[in-house]
């Protein structure tokens, strides 16, 4: 059988736990590709898993829930995401379906009705943050980091259109984390990787795997979980992740982190029907799950839980409780420490948002709203790591008004009786392209244009002309 992947790679998985070879050359050479994206549930379009009557038109048709996530489908096929205005109002994120099983690993492992803490460490482009914040309940905290600079706005605009108030996002190395130790409940690591699982989506990436590469990724994962160790407290869990099919990525590398410290490997029980491979790693006999493509309707995957079970930390600990004025470590969001908002910036804001719910302050000349009890682990992050976004930032004083952020216009929280223009799917075409379309009201001023009542963004009404406020760089070009 014709494969294009390389005979050295296939030859390098023979031995590992039900690697099935025709199998897997096989379902390479039939090149499918499944489609799955997971719903945002403060933003619900779905009736009862499916779309309304009256939606005559819908930008795809599901075909199955994927069974390890809720809120989460198979598509038919794969639509024009970019030319759908639901996409961009961050009413779904598209998804591989494999690394949905977080929210089943999540699940197991932890009552997520609780407050706690998540650091999402490699998170661009923001598929598992996403997800982790449809999760976790909403007085959580959830950073999401990313080390690569150029990966950091895509990240932002994807948490902006989950319109959530608990998440941050930063941009730092994992041995910035030293910084804050025992501080998350819950790390996960997305670690980067040789890519292997993914080769069916992308088959002219098999050609550049070599053993040299495989090496390559080990060591830098390694030292990413010894960098990000110590920011998890005791008893709490990290969760660790490739797309790599290579035992040298995945299960040695468990091996070699549960030989350095005290930890211990998490068992997950899913269900059998699922065809998920468990694995147990030589050396520590670490618990490891992998997805294979001709197993299950996904792609290539390895996930496994650990947890600390010791810090060594004691005295650090007792430090951090009274570390209210740290060092300025790699970076702020600005020189100056959030302010609360002034009363006329609160008289302003009362009719776009139920401010009583929030937590107002003001990063420069901006306002921003978190969720409440969130304030003291901001200015803790903000003097050790380099902040890019923190919660959302509603907007700023005008001379005589409130301008709007188009943060604001995705947040869950804006009020429902704020000036709103419904519109046709090609009227939201053209603002999401940043042009005008007939809006067909009297009315002056800001207004959400909302499509299928999903908020896109903002515009304003002068007396003779539409000024569109879609930001420029998130326009589509199509």
């Amino acid at each position: 059988m014709d494969s294009y992947l390389l005979p050295e790679f296939v030859k390098s998985l023979n031995g590992l736990d039900h690697f099935d070879t025709e199998s897997f050359i096989r379902v390479h050479a039939l090149g499918e590709q499944p489609v799955s994206v997971h719903m945002n549930t403060v933003k619900p379009v779905l009736t009862d898993g499916g779309w309304p009557s009256d939606f005559i038109h819908p930008p795809f048709e599901l075909a199955g829930k994927v069974p390890w996530a809720a809120d989460s489908y198979y598509l038919s096929q794969r639509p024009s995401f970019t030319l759908d205005p639901l996409f961009h109002a961050g009413t779904y994120y598209v998804q591989e379906a494999s690394g949905m099983f977080l929210s089943f690993v999540l699940s197991q492992i932890t009552d997520l009705t609780k407050k706690m803490k998540v650091l999402d460490l490699c998170a661009a482009p923001g598929g598992k943050s996403t997800l982790i914040q449809s999760l976790i309940s909403p007085e959580s905290l959830l950073v999401s980091n990313e080390v690569i600079k150029t990966r950091v706005p895509v990240l932002t605009q994807n948490m902006i259109k989950w319109g959530r108030s608990n998440g941050i996002v930063s941009n730092n190395d994992p041995s910035h984390f030293k910084e804050l130790p025992g501080f998350f409940d819950i790390v996960v690591i997305d670690a980067p990787c040789s890519g292997s699982g993914l080769y069916r989506k992308d088959p002219e990436a098999a050609a550049s795997w070599t053993p040299d590469l495989v090496n390559l990724c080990s060591q830098r994962q390694q030292r990413i979980l010894a960098d990000a160790w110590s920011c998890l407290k005791e008893g709490g869990y990290l969760i660790y992740s490739t797309c790599s099919y290579s035992k040298e990525e995945n299960e040695d590398v468990l091996d070699v982190h549960m030989q350095q410290y005290e930890v211990a490997s998490v068992p997950l029980f899913p269900d059998r029907a699922w065809n998920i491979v468990e694995t147990i790693s030589e050396k520590s006999g670490a618990f490891g799950y992998r997805f294979y493509p001709d197993k299950v309707t996904g792609e290539g995957f390895f996930i496994s839980v650990l947890q600390k079970t010791h810090t060594g930390l004691e005295e650090t600990l007792k430090n951090y409780s009274s570390r209210k004025s740290m060092k300025s470590g790699p970076g702020g969001r600005s020189g100056k420490n959030p302010l609360r908002v002034s009363r006329s910036a609160s008289l302003l804001l009362n009719p776009w948002i139920q401010a009583e719910q929030l937590e107002l302050i003001t990063i420069g000349e901006s306002i921003h709203a978190m969720t409440p009890g969130l304030l003291h682990d901001l200015e803790l992050l903000k003097n050790n790591l380099y902040l890019k976004k923190a919660g959302i930032r509603v907007g700023k004083e005008g001379e005589n008004e409130w301008i709007p952020d188009h943060e604001l216009a995705l947040a869950d929280f804006l009020n429902k009786d704020c000036p709103t223009l419904n519109i046709s799917k090609s009227d939201a075409l053209l603002f999401l392209k940043g042009e005008s379309f007939e809006a067909g009201v009297s009315g002056k001023g800001w207004h959400v244009v909302c499509y299928r009542n999903q908020r896109l963004g903002w515009v304003k009404l002068l007396e003779r002309r539409m000024n569109n406020y879609y930001p420029k760089s998130w326009r589509i070009r199509q």
